[in-house]
């Protein structure tokens, strides 16, 4: 399947230059650039030579770099031009090592960095048959074939922009077009002109569209939906495209799972806005009696690179850390993470029932809720609100939302607003560094 996703020539092409440099199998190709077709057919090539891919995010330092690098045991660092200059300082601090990598297995294909943001990544291998489940996953979830034309914007070194759309819509024969990096004005301009029948966007992307100037008067007719993940969709943002008349689907996953794990499908999406979607193609879900996802699948990750621990308890189950709720009909809501949990004087406060009510205040451009320590209570929500341009914290509006849907005890006990919110590449908030900088304050 993915010897086909590039022209034969390009694919040759990146082979040629894999064995000049002295790729063998085994051995793990580290690519360091904004999104190409030379990425993409560097993962054919790597295929055909039994080697494995490793994606780095160009926007870490040169030093988180190289420790991703020597963890991985990589033996090359390839790359595009306009990220040249980060390329040098890597390989300045890392040290490669040619041939054959440790925990390398028949098979593996992609290996990802699950972090690398804030503390010690962790590696996520994948095979090629993992992978091609996931793309058939994803073809039938969002429904991908020879006709879909997808705008492909988000950074392919995380599993997200590769292989929720861009591989998928590839493999099913569709044409796909690749962005190096977002730009608000170059997919306005994308739309209009290639007319994209689906494009994928996380929470922030979609935010930054909706607030653009072309927003309003954009021709959009040709986007049959748009998919979206990565964390939980602020329902303004849902509800901005679905006035627009496009359904956002949604596809919930992570680094290890494919990601295509559960998915609210297109004609699903209209009438279960803000609901719950259902296990993706070949994927067991089942939660835990705390309500956490635990996760079975051919599309799931071998395991961990060179880490004893492989990510999966005794029965097979990846334990995702995530929270959810089953619906009646089977359907699925993720409601936030285990590590986001909140225990404040015994009871549970998911931060995304805060941030639902917050994001409502038309004020409110983004907001996320932290616990921070608490003498009383252990700890306590505090809300960090980042408003739009010339406008004021309406705080007796914010409150009475509050007061009117949720329980005392889930109040923010102080709203603070600030310049920006700490991110990761993919625009999650970096929760931790967040509490941090409130505990301070």
């Amino acid at each position: 399947m993915f010897d086909r996703l590039v022209p034969a020539p390009l694919a040759d092409a990146a082979e040629a230059h894999l064995r000049h440099d002295g790729v063998q199998r085994g051995a793990i190709v580290a690519w360091l650039g904004h999104n190409s077709w030379d990425m993409l057919a560097t993962l054919v090539a790597c295929q055909r030579l039994g080697a494995v891919l490793l994606p780095l995010n160009w926007r870490l330092a040169a030093a988180e770099l190289a420790q991703i690098v020597g963890q991985a045991g990589a033996g090359h660092l390839l790359g595009t031009p306009e990220v040249e200059a980060l390329a040098v300082e890597v390989l300045q601090r890392a040290r490669l090592v040619p041939g054959p990598a440790d925990g390398v297995q028949g098979g593996d294909l992609l290996l990802v960095s699950t972090s690398g943001t804030t503390g010690r990544a962790r590696l996520a291998m994948h095979t090629a048959a993992g992978m091609q489940a996931n793309a058939l996953a994803a073809i039938q979830a969002l429904g991908l074939n020879a006709h879909s034309r997808v705008l492909s914007v988000l950074p392919l070194f995380h599993v997200g922009g590769l292989c929720i759309q861009t591989l998928p819509a590839l493999a099913a024969g569709g044409q796909v077009l690749l962005h190096p990096r977002f730009e608000p004005d170059l997919w306005f301009d994308a739309v209009a002109a290639w007319k994209p029948t689906t494009t994928l966007l996380v929470p922030a992307v979609m935010r930054a569209l909706v607030e653009h100037p072309r927003w309003a008067g954009a021709d959009l007719a040709s986007l049959q939906h748009v998919a979206s993940g990565s964390q939980i969709v602020p329902r303004p943002l849902i509800e901005a495209f679905h006035a627009r008349g496009i359904p956002v689907a949604q596809v919930y996953g992570a680094t290890e799972t494919g990601p295509v794990s559960i998915v609210l499908q297109p004609g699903q999406a209209l009438r279960q806005a803000h609901g719950a979607g259902h296990p993706a193609l070949g994927v067991r879900v089942r939660l835990a009696a705390d309500g956490e996802v635990l996760l079975r699948g051919a599309n799931l990750m071998r395991g961990y690179h060179r880490e004893a621990d492989t990510g999966f308890d005794a029965e097979g189950w990846f334990h995702t850390g995530d929270l959810a709720r089953r619906h009646d009909g089977g359907g699925i809501e993720i409601v936030g993470r285990s590590k986001e949990l909140i225990i404040s004087g015994g009871e549970n406060i998911h931060p995304a029932e805060i941030e639902t009510l917050a994001a409502e205040r038309p004020e409110i451009a983004e907001c996320a809720v932290v616990g921070v320590p608490d003498a009383r209570w252990g700890e306590v929500p505090v809300l960090a609100v980042v408003l739009r341009p010339r406008q004021a914290l309406d705080r007796a509006a914010l409150q009475a939302l509050f007061d009117d849907r949720l329980a005392r005890f889930k109040h923010p006990r102080v709203v603070h607003v600030v310049d920006t919110l700490p991110k990761t590449a993919l625009g999650k908030v970096q929760r931790a560094l967040l509490a941090r900088q409130l505990h301070a304050d």
